[in-house]
This record gives structure tokens, sequence and C-alpha cells, in this order.
């Protein structure tokens, strides 16, 4: 015993089947629409999170501490031109409630020398706190400790890049290569993270203690860059402001004077990031949605022409008994469908829309479940929405009238 609401379906599908070709073209926006906003999503969700990914691989709960811009016959300098930050101030940064470690930084470019092999990097003079804060482990060998740390130990930790660079396929751990006629011995290699953003190479870059960087390297006695991570993501903020009082505190700045630093707040501007790509995601999917607009409009100029065409069947039906009621769920049955069958196309689409994407071209995108559930529902609705017209049209027909329909 067949239910008449699949009785109805099933009617709907041979009334299709009598014109393919009109009904193809009919759910057409439908697909189009659904594609476009699957399509849309997927990539504004991809974005999003290769934008947060990027920023979450600066490191865990991360504060960037700066040194502050000069000012020069009125012409003012970037940030990092003073060298007003130094290991004291990172010491007294570490014992503040809501900071969880830290890591002073010192950057040079030099050439780093094996036996016959050299290579031009980036020289880091950094914290035995390095790894914890970059979320950056070794895969061979160590990270230099806090003793070595303190002590200007002449060892060093080298990326893949470097690696591969100075040693081809040979362990490097163990060996002594040359940094500014200074001999290092290596003791660990990173992990490999590739590039970043920015399209810059994380992986070619040298670590050292800061202490021998400052003392037989740069024969500096400040830092370029604090790294701060806080204790958790919701303390980012407070460990701002707890930094920028001691900070003030330290460097003797009177109230009425500008910082002669600059804290940034790496949550804070992914927070930014990811509402902006989430904003982003939807206007483009907005303008997709458009079409689906387009397509009920087209589902319903056809539902008008169908009930023209059947105006004769329609009156047959009520003559044997049909209601009102009956001619209505018939054509809102036929309306949504042909606008749910067009939905699953399009969803169909979407998917391999967004798949030859991430294949083709360097975006990433992620499919989830929700825009599809979505796009289902909106299909039926679109089909409802648009075919209740034709649908009502249909059912107030004049039963004698329709059968001297010619």
């Amino acid at each position: 015993m067949k239910f008449p609401i699949l009785l109805d379906i099933q009617s709907a599908f041979k009334t299709f089947a009598r014109n393919k070709a009109r009904s193809f073209l009919t759910t057409l926006g439908i697909i189009i629409g659904v594609a476009s906003v699957i399509a849309t999503v997927s990539i504004g969700q991809g974005a999003s999170a290769s934008v947060q990914s990027a920023i979450n691989a600066l490191g865990s709960n991360l504060l960037i501490i700066l040194p502050g811009s000069s000012n020069l016959g009125g012409v003012q300098t970037g940030f990092g031109e003073l060298s007003t930050l130094t290991l004291q101030d990172a010491k007294a940064i570490r014992k503040l409630p809501a900071v969880k470690t830290d890591a002073a930084n010192i950057r040079m470019n030099e050439q780093v020398i094996w036996r016959g092999n050299n290579w031009g990097t980036s020289v880091m003079g950094t914290s035995s706190t390095f790894p914890v804060i970059k979320n950056w482990p070794v895969t061979k060998g160590e990270f230099f400790d806090k003793q070595q740390d303190n002590t200007a130990a002449n060892v060093a930790v080298i990326g893949t890049t470097v690696a591969t660079q100075l040693f081809g396929l040979m362990n490097p751990v163990g060996h002594i290569v040359l940094i500014h006629n200074v001999p290092f011995k290596i003791i660990g290699e990173l992990k490999a993270i590739g590039f970043n953003a920015f399209g810059q190479d994380q992986d070619d870059i040298v670590a050292i203690p800061i202490t021998t960087m400052m003392e037989k390297i740069a024969g500096i006695s400040w830092v370029n860059i604090i790294m701060v991570s806080a204790k958790s993501k919701k303390d980012t903020g407070l460990a701002q402001n707890q930094i920028t009082a001691l900070l003030r505190q330290r460097h003797h700045i009177p109230p009425h004077k500008p910082n002669d630093f600059y804290v940034r707040n790496l949550t804070q501007i992914a927070q930014t990031a990811g509402s902006s790509a989430q904003i982003f995601t939807i206007l483009l999917a907005a303008v997709a949605a458009v079409s689906l607009l387009v397509g009920g409009i087209g589902i319903m100029n056809i539902m008008l022409v169908s009930v023209t065409e059947r105006t004769k069947e329609i009156g047959i039906r009520m003559a044997v008994g049909a209601k009102k009621n009956d001619i209505l769920k018939q054509f809102l049955i036929e309306s949504s469908v042909l606008s749910l069958f067009g939905g699953v196309l399009g969803i169909g689409l979407g998917v391999g829309i967004s798949d030859l994407i991430s294949l083709i071209s360097p975006l990433h995108t992620i499919l989830t479940i929700e825009p599809i559930i979505i796009s289902i529902i909106f299909s039926v609705a679109v089909g409802v929405f648009f075919g209740f017209y034709p649908a009502y049209k249909a059912s107030n027909l004049n039963p004698v009238e329709a059968l001297r329909y010619e």
C-alpha cells in the first residue's frame, strides 16, 4: 500500500520525465545557486582557517614586545628603531602573574660555514624557552637549556633548510660550524614547519643562546624583540596591561609621555582576522544566494506554465472527486521536488568545485556539513514559496471551465 504523498511524488517525477530538458533548465538556477553557496562558503572557511593557522603558528597566546620608534628632525621612524629593551626587562616580565614564559630575541644575517660548505641564513639569539613559546619542537638532538643560555655556551640548533644546505642527508647533530668566525657545536635540529603566510622560509634559521649572540656575535646589550606567552588566551589582555605598566615603570616614563616600546597582542589580531574572514564569507554566500532567488522565480514561472498546460487534467481530477487541497498539495509537491532535485545536483557540483579549487590552486577549502544542510532546507523552502502561487491558482480553477479548456 502506497501513501498518498508518495503517489504525488511519483506523479511529479513522471511529469518531469515528460519534459526533461525544460525541467533541467528550470532547476539550473537552483543548481548554480546552491553550488555557488557551497563553494564560496568552503573558500571562506578555508581562508579563515589558513589565517588562524598562520597566526597560531607564530606561538601560543603570544604577545610581541618591540622597541619604540624615534623622532629625528620631525621624521618618525618605525617600531624597533630604539634600543630600549633589555634582558633585564625580559626577566622582570617573566615574573608577572599573567605571564607563562618569555623569550628575548636578536636576529642577524650571517654565513654559517661547515668544512667546504657555507649558507647565508638568519641567526637568532634567543632564550631556552623559545620552543615552548613557538610550539616548535626539535626532531634531532635537543634545544639548549637554561644553563647553556646563562653561560653563553657555543651551541646551536638549526632549521631543516640549513641542515639540508650544509649537511645534505647527514645528521648535523655533533658537528662544528663557524658563525661570525666563532665555532658552534650543533646540538639539535628543529622540526620542519615550512613557509609562513608571507612566503618566508621559517626553517632557514639557526638558534643560539641570546647571551652568546650578545657577547660573541652582535656585541650589543639590548634585544630586538621579546616574545611573551600568556598563561591562557583569556589572559593575553591582562598580560598586555601588566607588561605595559611594568615597562613604563622600569623605563621611568612620565604619565604624559608615550611609550618607548610597543606591545602587539596576536590573539586580538587573530580575532580581527577571523571576524573579517567570516564577514567576507557571509558576503560571498549572500551574493551566491541571489542565484537561488532567481532559480525560485524560474520555478514559479514554469509551474504557472504547467498549470495552464494541465488545466483540463485539473478539471478531470476535480470532476472525479479531487478537492482543492489535493490540487494544491500536488502542485506544491511538484515544485518542492523540482527545487530539491536542483539542490541535490547543486550540492554535488559545489562539492566538486570546492575540491577542484583545492587541487589546482594554493587556496585550501574546508567543506562542512552545515552549508549542505542549509542548502537542502533552503532549496525546499524556495520550492514551497515560489510554488505556492501556481498551486493556489490551480486549486481555484473552476472544474467546468477547466474541462472545456483546450
